[in-house]
């Protein structure tokens, strides 16, 4: 097995560079499976973007039910790494892709067949309910390919292999590039899909990208090598990955739960504001992707820190990604306020009521980037820590009690209407940092420690018993 470089000695600033960049290239990546649907689509004009826009929230709530698992195996492998424990290693990521795998199953068929009741509750203009029944239901498809996928990635980041998620990412996002206009008008024998065929395109590369992780992970080059007796299920350790995951759930979850009363709201509004915002958040999320790839980058390196002993250089890791986030955000929140308009031409072009519309909501949330990225750092942190409940209960506080109050009241209650939502994401922003840092300044991540708290000898000695007789 190839031994991977340990980040708990050495460099800070090459640590968190060498982790977070590949990360960030890898999720710009990812967030192009999205911007390609969009991209594409929104050739077909306001009605089928609009199915694409109030898919994605609904898509995005199901897949969070099961995010936390990855995320529990994440944060088991990094301190363990920080440890040295290689077989308490490839048991963790072994167990993960069991729990993960299993979960994903359940959730595919259930918003599989939810899908059309959903958009009903939302009252979505006949226009579009049709288009995104299909977006939904194809999409839903592949949900157990996302879920294995995004269960290596977290293991793959929490013993400090970023780059071969890269490599895969990016050669399956090509892919999607091509695939997504045949699909969507048609070439030779293939029928013109429309909307769905958008979906169908990204679920031929989920599916590819799903296989190749597994493979990797069964040959064991990389730094992890599982085999199929390590998939006898660990009860104990389950159960401790259900502790650790399910706030990273209820967060990922509550999050998309919040997206959707977001797009209910903008749905009163009409069509032209629905397409607006989502590719405003489209643009948002692909903009926001240094800030997620600082926390999942400051998670690692906390959480191998702590694994190792090193609080010191743990709380200096900290220091130096906050700095990064904050100025290196804010600059790029000033760029799309320069460049607004022109972004969002190339995702609907000639769409002038559209364009002029989501480009007031960029210009509205630009400048507040910095703040965003702080709270996704300080997030990071608690994770790493496996102190995932505060991580979670920072998030509830963000959107539940924050951002919706304030997007309910500005937009209702104000004669701002429309533009009420729009303010209310860079207000709710700065006042989630001022909370973060407040929290994270109390000082109680630095007291958790998982590899004194999970006990994995007995499953271990199973296994390696297990193993022996069959070299017998």
């Amino acid at each position: 097995m190839r031994q991977k470089r340990d980040f708990t000695e050495g460099s800070i600033l090459k640590a968190l560079l060498s982790l977070s960049i590949p990360i960030i290239f890898a999720n710009f990546l990812q967030t192009a499976y999205n911007l390609t649907d969009t991209f594409w689509v929104g050739r077909l004009g306001t009605s089928a973007v609009a199915a694409v826009s109030v898919s994605f929230p609904i898509i995005f709530l199901v897949i969070s039910l099961g995010a936390g698992m990855a995320m529990a195996g994440a944060i088991l492998v990094a301190q363990y790494k920080g440890r040295k424990s290689q077989e308490a290693i490839d048991h963790i990521a072994a167990q993960t892709l069991l729990v993960t795998g299993g979960m994903a199953l359940v959730l595919s068929a259930l918003g599989y067949f939810i899908a059309p009741s959903l958009l009903r509750l939302m009252k979505v203009a006949p226009a579009v309910f049709s288009q995104a029944v299909s977006y939904m239901r194809i999409s839903f498809l592949g949900v157990v390919f996302m879920f294995l996928y995004a269960a290596f990635q977290s293991l793959m980041r929490g013993v400090s292999n970023v780059k071969i998620p890269v490599f895969i990412i990016l050669g399956t996002v090509l892919l999607n590039l091509v695939l997504d206009p045949f699909f969507v008008f048609g070439f030779g024998f293939l029928p013109a899909m429309g909307v769905g065929g958008a979906a169908l395109a990204s679920l031929v590369t989920e599916f590819l990208s799903a296989l190749i992780a597994i493979i990797i992970l069964f040959r064991g080059k990389e730094g992890i090598q599982i085999n199929l007796t390590q998939f006898k299920p660990d009860f104990p350790l389950i159960k401790k990955m259900f502790l650790l995951g399910w706030p990273s759930s209820l967060e990922q979850s509550t999050r998309s739960l919040g997206l959707t009363v977001v797009t209910f709201l903008v749905t009163g509004f009409g069509t032209l504001a629905l397409a607006s915002y989502g590719i405003g958040v489209r643009i948002l999320s692909f903009i926001l992707i240094p800030a997620m790839g600082l926390s999942m980058a400051t998670s690692t390196l906390v959480g191998q820190n702590i694994g190792a002993g090193k609080i010191k250089r743990a709380e200096r890791t900290i220091r130096l990604s906050l700095l990064i986030g904050f100025w290196g955000l804010t600059a790029a929140g000033i760029l799309l306020f320069v460049f607004a308009q022109p972004v969002v031409s190339l995702f609907i072009p000639g769409e002038k009521a559209t364009i002029q519309v989501a480009s007031n909501f960029l210009r509205i949330m630009a400048l507040s980037f910095g703040f965003l990225g702080v709270q996704q750092i300080i997030k990071g942190v608690f994770r790493g820590a496996g102190d995932t409940l505060t991580a979670m209960g920072l998030s509830l506080l963000f959107l539940w009690g924050l951002r919706l109050p304030l997007v309910y009241c500005l937009s209702r209650c104000t004669s701002l209407g429309l533009t009420g939502i729009w303010w209310a994401f860079p207000l709710s922003n700065i006042l989630a940092a001022m909370v973060a840092m407040f929290s994270f300044s109390l000082g109680r991540w630095k007291k958790k420690r998982l590899t004194e708290e999970v006990q994995l000898e007995d499953a271990l000695a199973e296994e390696a018993e297990v193993i022996g007789k069959i070299n017998d």
